[in-house]
Formats: C-alpha cells, structure tokens, sequence
C-alpha cells in the first residue's frame, strides 16, 4: 500500500500570517482573540472573534484579481502558496497526478453579506456580476487548481466544521489508493460579519463573554460558547516513493483517519459521544496505534459545553486507560473557531507538535470541568518527543473526522 507523508505547510491564522509566527505564538499562549474590528459589533451579541490581522493579499493576488474573490478564497491562496513554496513540489510533479482537496464550511460569505445589502438597498443592478463565482463554496479549490496547474482530483467537501479535515483525510486515501502523486488539501474561512455573527449568536452556539481573555476557554467549567474565528491551514499531502526520490523535506507521515456520523441532530452532537468515539477508534485502527507509543491530540475543544465533554467521552471510549496518559490541547483557545477552516490549522498544529517535541496549551483553562479530567496541557506549552500526533473535528450535522501522523520511519 502507498504511503503517504507531509511535504510542505502554509497558513494565515488570528494568530500570525505564516507557519512560523503562527507556531510560535500557539507555542507561547498568545491570544488571537479580540474585539471585533471587522464592523459596528453595536447592535450585535456577540463583540470579540479570531480575526487575521494585517494580512495583505497583495502578496498573493495581484490588484486587479482582489475585487473578485472572496476573502476566505485570498486566505486560501496565501495558505497554499506558502506550502507549495515549502514544499518545492512545483516543477517536481505530473500535473495531471497534482490534486487539490480544499474546501470551505460556509464559502463566500462575505461576498453574500455584500451583495444582499447591495441588492436590498439598491436593487439587482447593484449585484456583482462575481457574485456567484466568487461565493461558492468550491470556488477556493478551483482558485488554487488554477493557479498551481492542479490538473488531477479535485474535491471541495463540505462539511461544516469538519472540512479541513475531511479534506486531508479523503486526500490522503486518494494517494493512499493511487489517484494521485500529490495533493494540495486544507481549508478556509472568512465568515466575521454581521450577519453570519448573528446566525450563530442567536442558535445560542457563540459565547457573548466580551472579555477576550474569557471568551474561548475549552474544558473550563466557565465556558459558555465558542468564540468565532477565520484563516486557512493547507498541507502538501504526497506519495512517500515520490516524495523520497526528488529529496523533499518531510514533516511527518500521514498514519490515519476515521469519518463517521452522529446521525443524531443537526446542531447537537450526541452525548452517548459514540460516533466520535468510533471516529477516534477508526483512526487510531488504521494508524497501527501502539499501547506504549507516546500520543498528543489537537481536540475540537470549542469551548462549548456538549463538545467539551462528548469529545472527553469520546477519546475515553477510544484509548480506554491511555486517554489519561495523552496529552491533549484546544487551540482553538488562541485562534477562537475557524470552521471549515480549523482541521487544516489545528492539522499544522498537530504535524509541528509531533516534528518539534513541543505540545502548544489550552490556555485560560483555570477551573476544569470536572467531566473533563483529562491532561489538557493548561496554560503553558510541555516539551515532550510523542510518537504519534491526531487532530478531531466535529460539524454541525453530526459530522467526527480524526486524522493521524507518526514520525516517519523508513
């Protein structure tokens, strides 16, 4: 069977513009998190959120191109010519064997928020004639498919929060199973505006904590909600044989992955936490997880109540007594929650843990719930060579995705 390994990373995050930033700020519990700057957050309930700051896409896109895509399609550009550039890949691949997985939870919703107003105060003529191509939620995947002469599989999934890495789990089984060489694979979102704000305030999901500092604070027992974010995480998935013979950097291997559904509500994940749990033990299954291997995952960790304790269920249900001898973390209390985004950051996050010997904290976590006891790595990153590292993500419509990666052995 064809391995698969991690040949190149690039990401924008609330937290930095680029790998190295971005790291070195989950390394050392900086706060993405702030008020929101994106509009007038007066008449909304929710005033903070994970936004990308300082980023200018005039380093990816040229001037007359930025009026037509979307923002979360410019964070996806910056990611993947990031990791492209890390990789050395061009020139070193059959396009026709060069594959783009990258997919979006919401697309363009910027894009829809303007052109809604557009056409309610000024009416259809003041619509965009890029409306629609530069909304669609597959848009980024044919943005980057363009751009990088991808001319093999292509597939823009949509799974709410689950995108970024149901792409990276589906582009892995591609190469795995010979489709491609190569495959670009990640995700992205820019959904900060009022309207998307509004959604997920009113279906009770964000929290209305308007300090930062106390806003997105997984497994604590004062949490209250997760605390929106936006950016792009992008990996260079490749065929290890491939890889090896054009004496490519390799982060890790690419060891696993589980994708099941709850099956049980739209919004809601189930609280028997069984379909996560299987999703965890799918993974750890394919990856060959050892007893006495060292283990870190980059959890969901929203930050919600349910998410919290099902995915602290979950991994209980899935390593039995080792869950308490894993080291676990949520980012998401730096960056807040990128959706469709998050599985390719926390994905990053993951592959850097395993690469650096470095397991980046759950910061704010000052009063654990007490259904929540496992190590959760609070407030200050811990220096430890783990064997193995998995990322979990969970989406509205009972969506669990879990990947693996092991340091590679030859």
């Amino acid at each position: 069977m064809r391995r698969v390994v991690v040949t190149g990373i690039g990401c924008v995050t609330p937290v930095g513009n680029d790998v190295e930033t971005t790291w070195n700020n989950l390394v050392n519990g900086v706060c993405g998190i702030g008020k929101i700057t994106a509009f007038d957050t007066e008449d909304c309930k929710a005033k903070v959120a994970g936004e990308v700051k300082d980023f200018d896409p005039l380093k990816y896109i040229e001037k007359r191109e930025l009026r037509k895509t979307d923002r979360y399609v410019q964070l996806a550009i910056a990611a993947a010519q990031q990791a492209v550039d890390d990789s050395g890949i061009i020139g070193n691949i059959d396009e026709n064997r060069f594959g783009v997985y990258v997919g979006s939870g919401i697309g363009g919703m910027q894009t829809f928020y303007d052109n809604s107003v557009a056409f309610y105060t000024g009416g259809s003529r003041k619509v965009s004639p890029h409306f629609i191509p530069m909304m669609i939620s597959n848009i980024a995947a044919g943005q980057v498919a363009i751009r990088f002469k991808a001319k093999g599989v292509c597939i823009p999934i949509v799974t709410a929060c689950s995108t970024g890495t149901h792409e990276l789990g589906e582009a892995y089984l591609a190469i795995k199973n010979g489709l491609a060489d190569a495959i670009i694979a990640g995700g992205s979102e820019a959904a900060i505006n009022p309207l998307t704000v509004a959604g997920f305030a009113n279906c009770k999901a964000l929290t209305l904590v308007d300090d930062p500092e106390k806003a997105s604070i997984p497994f604590d027992k004062n949490r209250s909600g997760f605390v929106l974010g936006e950016g792009a995480g992008i990996l260079i998935l490749e065929e290890y044989e491939h890889a090896k013979a054009r004496g490519a950097k390799i982060y890790a291997e690419f060891v696993g992955y589980g994708n099941t559904c709850d099956a049980y509500h739209v919004t809601q994940p189930d609280p028997d936490a069984e379909g996560s749990a299987r999703a965890f033990s799918l993974a750890f299954e394919d990856a060959g997880l050892k007893a006495d291997e060292k283990l870190y995952i980059n959890a969901h960790g929203t930050s919600t109540s349910l998410n919290d304790k099902g995915e602290t269920k979950a991994i209980k249900m899935a390593l039995g007594d080792k869950a308490y001898d894993t080291l676990i973390s949520s980012t998401k209390s730096m960056t807040g929650h990128m959706l469709g985004a998050t599985g390719g950051v926390e994905a990053i996050a993951a592959v850097l843990a395993l690469k650096n010997g470095v397991i980046p904290p759950t910061i704010h976590l000052n009063e654990p719930d007490e259904l929540c006891d496992l190590n959760y790595v609070p407030n200050k990153a811990v220096k430890e060579n783990i064997d193995v590292s998995a990322s979990s993500t969970l989406g509205f419509g009972g969506h669990n995705a879990v990947i693996v990666f092991r340091k590679l052995s030859e």
